[in-house]
């Protein structure tokens, strides 16, 4: 099991870890009906379900009696 030979400082560590960063996720808007989502996701607009500007999942109808 692989050990090290010296202890690393916080500040060592620290420096070498400042270049991990998330990035901002890329937002797209829906040509259909020009909603913000991110890419390569489904989306809920009005109950209706989208991907890629098609309806995956249509919402229900509420039945009134």
């Amino acid at each position: 099991m692989a050990h090290p030979k010296s202890r690393i400082s916080k500040q060592r560590k620290r420096k070498r870890r400042t270049h991990k960063k998330a990035t901002a996720p890329q937002i797209a808007v829906c040509k259909t009906t020009g909603e913000p989502h991110i890419y390569h996701r489904a989306y809920w607009v009005d109950g209706n379900m989208y991907y890629k500007g098609q309806v995956v999942v249509q919402a229900e109808e509420e039945v009134y009696e």
